[in-house]
């Protein structure tokens, strides 16, 4: 593919039509048609996390059995080449097509009324029915009715069916049902306070469109979490679950490794496989190693504009991670707190996943926010399970950058509480006492989720420990703090100005892979010496200089103080 073939990357474009119609770049999906009418079920439910392509999905089923779509569009795809298939299902049935993740009202008021919009454009979609000869004048009046009229929640229950039915009559040919990320709104009515009533309604709705329905050929739902049965799903019997542990359908959501190769060969991009091996891969879909088709997409963007650009946490910018702040916050006992830690470090949690929870019991208890991990993408499995315990792991760079962050986060929020012990650490290292200023960090190390050494690479962990000074010295409002400064002949990690006093402050952090804490602190005092990163503190003003090296293994850290003629004080002990 040359540059004048290149198609553009669909960064956030939901849509299939307009994704084949355009110039965009699009990975075959269209086999999943085929699978889903080989191994049929009359209604179901696949989970996967969020941004791993559910909607783009459900809008190709959408454009493959809806009479009218240009069936063009799939042309040169997969599917196109099972000519019976085509022949028998292709355009062949009306589809109610509808995505509830726009549903977040404040109220229940709100969100019904919001439900009651989506509805009424779907009916929209099929204009041709009120001209039909083939419903009766009452029922296109009904139809009018629902269109222009304000829905309670009786005939907001009721409308999919009713269209349904209407859709059936004209066409003579039972309704294929889509619903798009279908937990959202229990999942907005939990978080504001009318989970209960938003239960009765889905419950009431569902269980006429797709349990009592004579009308509905198939369902296909998506959405982020498998709610139990008993809350929204109650007496549905013909319900089939098809999570991220199903080995069936298991490549159709997100991107495989053999996809990823040849998205990046396409853009001559090739040489970012590593980096995007590392940061974006890692997902366990039943037998298929997987992707996030969102973050790879985006990264290939940015590399077409910046081939040097390093990858990036997309991820974050889809979600508050409220799930990973609410693990952190419940991680009280020690042993929870060692298997966090065990987690960043890359290595493997073993636990028994719930694979029904309600949204009452999603933060009921440690145990729950575990499968609520899984479920949403933070954790997945390492292998498969062995009967009904999984070892889970962080699935890559990305992910585990979103854990250190909230870790961090929490970290600053909590220590800030504590005045007392952050002025202890500021006064001592204002004063030049580098055992005081040691051992208060130290005691910080053992508060604070520790990143080891299995997963990252040196720089990685010096981050990490030189977060947490940038927090503790937060505390200070009148001093002036920076971080990776330009200063002599490079750029010195922590640089303080305390201006009414003249004081200024070098901070270079080091972390011992080998755990010699002593020879870290070396090697950073030397550094600050050859890089004079004292240099700009004097040009600011600074009277009196002081130079801390600073090393950390895991928990443990060393503080050394460097005088002002460049000389060592190693009589620090270690803690």
């Amino acid at each position: 593919m040359n540059g004048n073939e290149r198609k553009i990357i669909p960064i956030g474009i939901e849509s299939f039509e307009e994704i084949r119609q355009g110039s965009f770049y699009y990975i075959d999906k269209t086999e999943w048609i085929k699978e889903l009418l080989e191994n049929p079920g009359k209604v179901n439910l696949f989970t996967r996390p969020r941004r791993f392509g559910k909607s783009l999905n459900m809008s190709m089923l959408r454009c493959f059995f809806e009479p009218g779509t240009e069936k063009r569009i799939f042309d040169g795809l997969k599917i196109a080449g099972e000519y019976e298939l085509c022949k028998s299902y292709m355009g062949k049935f009306p589809v109610i097509a509808v995505s509830l993740k726009d549903i977040n009202g404040l109220s229940y008021e709100m969100a019904q009324d919001m439900a009651a919009v989506i509805v009424k454009e779907e009916i929209e979609r099929h204009p041709y029915l009120l001209d039909s000869d083939q419903l009766s004048k009452l029922e296109k009046e009904k139809l009018r009715t629902m269109l222009c009229m304000k829905m309670g929640q009786s005939e907001l229950c009721s409308s999919l069916k009713v269209l349904s039915r209407l859709l059936y009559q004209h066409h003579h040919q039972k309704v294929i049902v889509l619903i798009d990320e279908y937990d959202v709104p229990l999942a907005k009515a939990f978080a504001n306070g009318y989970y209960d009533q938003m239960v009765t309604l889905m419950q009431t709705m569902f269980g006429l469109l797709l349990k009592t329905n004579e009308y509905l050929q198939f369902a296909v739902l998506t959405g982020c979490l498998r709610i139990a049965k008993e809350s929204i799903f109650t007496g549905l019997n013909n319900l089939k679950v098809l999570s991220i542990q199903d080995v069936r359908f298991d490549a159709y959501f997100g991107f495989t490794d053999g996809e990823v190769r040849t998205l990046l060969d396409a853009y001559d991009l090739a040489d970012a496989y590593g980096d995007v091996k590392n940061w974006y891969d890692g997902y366990r879909f039943g037998n298929t190693q997987i992707y996030c088709p969102w973050d790879v997409l985006n990264y290939c963007d940015l590399l077409l504009a910046d081939r040097d650009a390093p990858p990036q946490d997309f991820w974050s910018n889809t979600s508050d991670n409220d799930v990973i702040r609410h693990f952190i916050e419940n991680a009280h006992n020690k042993t929870t707190k060692q298997e966090i830690e065990r987690l960043v470090a890359g290595e493997a949690v073993v636990k028994k996943l719930r694979k029904d929870l309600t949204y009452r019991d999603l933060y009921g208890s440690i145990d729950n926010i575990w499968s609520v991990l899984f479920t949403t993408g933070y954790l997945t499995l390492q292998e498969r399970p062995d009967g009904d315990l999984c070892r889970l792991v962080i699935p890559n760079m990305e992910i585990r950058k979103v854990f250190t962050e909230q870790i961090m986060e929490y970290f600053r929020e909590t220590v800030r509480k504590d005045g007392e012990a952050l002025e202890q650490f500021c006064e001592a290292l204002k004063n030049a006492d580098a055992y005081r200023v040691q051992a208060q960090f130290g005691k910080y190390l053992k508060k604070v989720v520790s990143i080891r050494d299995t997963f990252v690479k040196r720089p990685m962990k010096e981050n990490y420990y030189h977060g947490i000074l940038m927090g503790l010295l937060a505390y200070k409002d009148a001093w002036a703090v920076f971080s990776n400064r330009e200063s002599g002949e490079g750029y010195s990690d922590i640089l303080v100005e305390i201006e009414d006093e003249e004081i200024g402050i070098v901070i270079e952090v080091k972390y011992s892979d080998q755990g010699n804490l002593h020879a870290a602190c070396q090697e950073a005092l030397i550094q600050i010496e050859q890089n004079d990163y004292a240099q700009q503190l004097y040009e600011d003003g600074m009277q009196t200089v002081l130079k801390y090296g600073i090393a950390c293994y895991k928990k443990r850290c060393m503080v050394m103080l460097g005088d002002t003629c460049g000389s060592i004080s190693d009589k620090q002990s270690e803690i």
